[in-house]
């Protein structure tokens, strides 16, 4: 059962979306219809990556949709590109996962990168041909990015030595390359003017890397509750050698890695309240399609008054996520700075997706518990929208603070 969301079959102007836009979201709702949804209770069942659907994003370009044309990509804007990861995580979170970071990579290279480095690794981000992953938690680190211990050491032949060991690396293992936050001035004074974002190369899919990548290893994949079939892995620099070309933006981004990193992780909370708003979509269909197909009382149970009012909550605070999520990309657009307004669209879109889907379970009864039922997928999917990329009281802290910046007496 199909779902409208927001803006279909509305007259121009008030959903604001462009006709290239409304075509593209066609085409993406189509796919996810007819590609993810029949087969993502297999791949999540056996914890597989979903290749052939990877094959089928490559060719719809989906990997290149915000990188410029002149590297064969499609040259879009992040709003576009919210609109699409919403309806991939309609269908299966764990798919935007494939994008997301990627993504992220490549708004590193396009706003810090040297022409070098646009050069050699964009054209291949854009068909897919490689596959980008970007890392900043440790073991021990996780909202407080200062405290990162891996170090990077730069040796007599102007390479750099890194070291160290990096958590929760969605992409870790197929990726071949990794955007990677190390220290490289122990001694910095706060400790984030000490820090540096290095574009590490390795071999995809391969656990110990050997020859130019050696010293790079990554352990079995970390078991997770859902968020399966994109490998989440911990990466263990011992010894890496990365070329003083390969440090993001050349020899002005030594120790300017931390201002990237938290740069791009602002357009990284508009993706990830997009997935919020996604799952949050699919819950809600499920919700719909159950609620007038099961009846109690001799009537469907979305003629109870008690359904009704989910129902009428569910859709409410998704429409509220969407266009919140869709202005903080619309500022960023613009040229603004959005992180106030991504950091809302984050707490917002996550706790919605979260709420939303336990309310389809509930409206579900006890077949919300069963694996028969999509629902249950949802279940242990949402949850790690409330900790990706910040989690909420992280996302209240940046808001708040954010508020007192722009409202100083």
């Amino acid at each position: 059962m199909a779902v409208a969301t927001a803006g279909q079959n509305q007259p121009a102007g008030i959903d604001e979306m462009t006709e290239d836009q409304k075509a593209i979201i066609e085409m993406v709702h189509q796919f996810v219809d007819e590609q993810i949804l029949p087969n993502a209770e297999e791949y999540d069942a056996e914890d597989k990556f979903p290749e052939p659907i990877v094959e089928q994003m490559k060719e719809l370009g989906l990997f290149g949709v915000t990188i410029p044309e002149e590297y064969g990509g499609m040259g879009l804007d992040l709003t576009t590109y919210a609109m699409i990861v919403e309806e991939l995580s309609r269908g299966w979170i764990s798919i935007s996962g494939v994008v997301n970071t990627h993504f992220i990579g490549s708004y590193l290279l396009m706003k810090f990168g040297t022409d070098e480095q646009r050069d050699y690794f964009l054209p291949k981000m854009a068909t897919g041909e490689i596959r980008a992953a970007f890392s900043l938690s440790e073991p021990e680190v996780g909202s407080d990015v200062q405290g990162i211990k891996s170090t990077a050491v730069k040796g007599d032949d102007g390479s750099w030595e890194l070291n160290g060991q990096k958590m929760w690396v969605t992409n870790g293992l197929g990726s071949a390359v990794v955007f990677v936050l190390m220290k490289t001035d122990p001694k910095a004074d706060p400790p984030h003017r000490g820090m540096t974002c290095f574009i590490t190369e390795k071999e995809p899919w391969k656990d110990k890397n050997e020859g130019e990548f050696a010293g790079l290893e990554i352990p079995p994949k970390i078991k997770k509750m859902g968020y399966k079939g994109v490998e989440s892995t911990e990466l263990v620099y011992s010894g890496y050698r990365c070329a003083d070309e390969r440090v993001l933006g050349g020899a002005d981004g030594v120790n300017k890695g931390f201002g990237q990193m938290m740069d791009a992780l602002e357009v990284g909370r508009v993706n990830v309240a997009a997935r919020g708003v996604g799952i949050a979509q699919r819950a809600l269909e499920l919700a719909l399609k159950y609620s007038q197909e099961r009846k109690t009382f001799g009537k469907p149970i979305a003629q109870h008054q008690a359904i009704l009012f989910k129902l009428a909550d569910m859709a409410t605070k998704i429409e509220a996520a969407r266009l919140l999520t869709r202005k903080a990309a619309r500022m960023k657009d613009a040229g603004q700075r959005s992180d106030l307004e991504a950091g809302m669209a984050k707490l917002l879109a996550s706790e919605t997706g979260k709420e939303c889907v336990e309310d389809s379970f509930r409206i579900h009864g006890g077949y919300g518990y069963s694996k028969e039922y999509e629902i249950e997928r949802l279940y242990r999917d949402a949850p790690l929208l409330l900790i990706g990329e910040g989690t909420s009281e992280i996302q209240r802290m940046v808001i708040g603070k954010k508020l007192l910046e722009r409202n100083k007496i």
